[in-house]
């Protein structure tokens, strides 16, 4: 019952409502940002090139992590934010800065995908997100780094997202759906995203740092 009684309070506040409000709309902004870049790329995009990791690697089947693995985890983020509500503002706000920053990236390059590639049925909701040229940088590999990030003073959650991050960076490169520049790319961009977000969401991310002071004993 702790649960509802945090978010009566929260949502009784209406700097609360604005601030989470402005963090939906934003991210709904950067999801649509994300969809024309795809697209863009899509119809930009030129050959692929060669990459010293994916052409000495086999190629490997990985559609039930690429896919299943990459929803779970968006899950695990959701069920975090709902059940300290506290977290929502800055999470919002934070993805959709990733996402509005990655957009950008793609609209940049055009290279095409590795000639041979893991085949990915990830559905009618799926392929509306997830596209071809889309390549720098990877997102499977720089939203659970992210997280991590986000969530660094909770070890255990840390570790966690970490070790996603590794998980997800392995099952794209393994499949030869994103080139090793966009994985190891990420991270530093992310890096940056991260601290971009600290600068312009500092009260959001207050509000963020007090459920991680009193409520992890880890």
């Amino acid at each position: 019952m702790h649960i509802f009684k945090r978010h009566a309070f929260h949502w009784r506040q209406k700097s609360f409502i604005l601030t989470s409000a402005t963090g939906v709309i934003l991210l709904a902004l950067s999801v649509v940002a994300n969809y024309f870049a795809g697209l863009y790329a899509d119809n930009k995009m030129s050959n692929s090139v060669t990459d010293l990791i994916l052409s000495n690697l086999p190629v490997v089947n990985v559609d039930p992590i690429f896919v299943e693995g990459f929803a779970l985890f968006l899950l695990v983020v959701f069920a975090l934010a709902f059940w300290e509500p506290k977290r929502i503002p800055f999470v919002l706000k934070s993805v959709a800065l990733f996402i509005f920053v990655r957009s950008f990236f793609v609209i940049l390059t055009h290279i095409g995908p590795f000639p041979v590639t893991s085949p990915v049925d990830g559905g009618f909701f799926t392929d509306k997100i997830n596209f071809t040229g889309d390549l720098f940088f990877s997102g499977h590999t720089g939203l659970p780094f992210l997280m991590a990030l986000t969530f660094w003073n909770n070890r255990l959650w840390r570790n966690i997202f970490l070790s996603a991050t590794a998980l997800f960076a392995a099952t794209v490169l393994l499949g030869h759906l994103h080139y090793s520049i966009d994985v190891f790319g990420a991270l530093f961009i992310t890096f940056s995203i991260h601290n971009l977000a600290l600068v312009f969401f500092k009260k959001d991310f207050e509000l963020f740092e007090k459920i991680v002071s009193y409520e992890i004993r880890v």
